[in-house]
């Protein structure tokens, strides 16, 4: 019983760093609405086309076409749907429990907190981008949401003009920022959508975020220092609902889902590295 339990953890603590917001799908840009919007007509064609030949195929590549390299599909192609059975089986129905025991305004509270305690990375980023002013903000937010939000519980600082709205930095955004492309495509096990660039922005992170010091103090395989893995696991929880809604916002109604959230995710990187 304590090994399953703590295999399921282990699950939870892998997944961790792709649902965190410096790696989500966020909402559809207006290129990959349009790819959507058409998908029905493309459907309706279908018809009259029983058998997809290399023109099709040619055709279907540009109407998903991004600014990265993919020289890894198959291999991409079979994680992704490796990945989408994992969540369909395991990730879901941990979402919608986690949904139904936890009414929104507590789940609300708790997203608040670990977006908080995740100041560093942002803060760290700001710096390294030589965005000293967002760094001045990002540190009046933790301040303020700390002292007056009770240890973050609360998000004062949105009732702050100055505050408010800040974009969120990241290791990727920083790289993106000082001039080094995605690198190859890369479909991670579990955590999905991801490229070379992003993959060590992901590990930088991870490392930088204060959730996850005590596994890099003790060691997660230490059953004496078993409460490390609470933050980490507890962070993947209550991020399940959001990122798979994104997720499944990225691949309905699309013609190829496997090209549709590489293009979701790569467009969104990109919006990301701008602000």
């Amino acid at each position: 019983m304590k090994t399953s339990s703590f295999v399921l953890r282990l699950l939870l603590l892998a997944v961790s760093p792709f649902l965190t917001d410096c790696s989500t799908l966020s909402k559809k840009t207006d290129a990959q609405q349009s790819v959507a919007a058409g998908s029905a007509t493309k459907t309706a064609a279908a018809a009259d086309k029983p058998v997809k030949g290399a023109a099709d195929q040619i055709e279907e590549e540009d109407e998903y076409a991004v600014e990265v390299v993919d020289p890894l599909q198959p291999l991409n192609r079979a994680m992704f749907w490796f990945n989408d059975g994992l969540y369909t089986v395991i990730v879901r129905p941990i979402s919608k429990g986690y949904e139904k025991v936890l009414p929104k305004p507590v789940r609300k509270g708790i997203d608040n907190v670990f977006d908080n305690v995740k100041f560093p990375v942002r803060f760290v980023n700001c710096a390294l981008q030589g965005k000293f002013k967002r760094a001045g903000q990002e540190t009046g937010k933790f301040f303020v949401n700390t002292i007056g939000g009770f240890g973050g519980l609360l998000r004062q600082s949105d009732r702050i003009p100055a505050l408010a709205d800040v974009p969120a930095e990241d290791l990727g955004q920083t790289l993106a920022t000082w001039g080094i492309g995605h690198g190859p495509y890369i479909v991670l096990p579990l955590f999905g959508p991801s490229s070379l660039r992003e993959t060590v922005g992901l590990a930088g992170d991870y490392a930088a975020n204060p959730i996850n010091w005590g596994i890099f103090w003790h060691g997660g395989h230490d059953w004496e220092h078993d409460w490390t893995m609470v933050p980490p696991s507890a962070n993947t929880l209550r991020l399940l609902p959001s990122q798979l809604a994104t997720y499944d916002d990225a691949t309905k109604d699309a013609i190829d889902a496997y090209l549709s959230a590489r293009s979701a995710y790569i467009q969104n990187r990109a919006e990301a590295a701008r602000k």
